[in-house]
């Protein structure tokens, strides 16, 4: 009888399937070849055969067959260490090759307006320089929990004073409108008075006066109150300005995130007379940001970028 060589491989009727392997171990959990085909979507005689297959490959019966019950054998209880085994290294395995093939990335949380108005407008040029990276931008108004939340950095929008991280610019504020607003001669906006006869667009926020976001702008004009014709209540600055742009009334303006508009003449000042609004945009960078490349390069260009020119 001729000896097999020890450095052949072995027969293929012998050779250990992955699927298979894969029934069993499902099967000698749950010790039950029908919520074993459940769980892998086969039916209850797919999983017989492929368990006898295997039965077959290793040469040893590895489930006893008991009325409406299955038990392992000896070889059983063996053959599932092993397998739970090489699947937990093979699970283990796979998981660091998805981490090390994840590509180089920044999550964003910042306000709807600044997404809006400031930061998507200028991405372009951050995408351009740092091609392989990719941006996630969350916007939101509310305050996320970044060390939680896994978001790498945020532009916040708080008072000066109370800054966490370098600041990108403060705000100031004043009425804008659309140009053909201010030709509508039946309805002149030449002094804060004149605003009686047009519609107030504003953001609604709970527990808060219609006019809150105006106040910097009324304090400094000595305004008591602001009682206009119409108003329109919107849930995002963003739409309060496109109605703006739209020519259905006036918002209040927040420089230097609407220069752009003003730049393009799509939104104009009436009045001239910006207000500080004692708030800023600032940079604040989550600890893990840390030992992330991408994130601390979205910071340094959010810095570096040149802030727009009041008009």
């Amino acid at each position: 009888m001729q000896e097999r060589n020890a450095n052949a491989p072995e027969p293929r009727s012998r050779q250990l399937r992955l699927d298979l392997l894969h029934t069993f171990e499902a099967a000698a959990r749950h010790l039950s070849f029908t919520k074993a085909g459940e769980e892998l979507f086969l039916s209850q005689s797919a999983v017989s055969r492929q368990v006898q297959q295997l039965e077959e490959s290793v040469g040893a019966p590895l489930f006893e067959r008991r009325h409406r019950a299955l038990a392992l054998t000896e070889p059983g209880r063996i053959m599932r260490r092993a397998v739970e085994d090489s699947l937990e290294r093979l699970r283990d395995a796979a998981a660091r090759v998805r981490s090390t093939a994840v590509r180089p990335h920044v999550t964003l949380t910042c306000t709807p307006g600044f997404a809006s108005f400031w930061l998507i407008p200028r991405l372009a040029g951050f995408t351009a320089a740092h091609p392989d990276v990719d941006v996630r931008i969350s916007a939101t108004l509310d305050l996320v929990d970044l060390e939680r939340s896994g978001v790498d950095l945020a532009v916040r929008f708080l008072p000066s004073a109370q800054g966490q991280g370098p600041l990108l610019f403060e705000e100031e504020v004043q009425p804008m409108c659309a140009p053909q607003l201010l030709r509508d001669a039946t309805r002149p906006l030449k002094a804060p008075a004149d605003l009686e006869r047009h519609t107030l667009l504003t953001v609604e926020m709970q527990d808060a006066p219609l006019t809150v976001d105006w106040e910097p702008w009324l304090r400094l004009m000595g305004l008591p109150g602001l009682h206009m014709a119409h108003t329109l209540r919107f849930t995002q600055y963003g739409e309060a300005v496109a109605a703006a742009v739209a020519g259905q009334g006036v918002v209040i303006g927040r420089l230097p995130l609407l220069a752009d508009l003003v730049r393009q003449k799509k939104l104009v000042a009436p009045f001239r007379s910006p207000a500080a609004s004692r708030r800023g945009y600032c940079v604040t960078l989550a600890p893990q940001a840390a030992h992330n490349p991408s994130a601390r390069a979205f910071a340094d260009w959010l810095q570096a970028q040149p802030t727009p020119r009041r008009n």
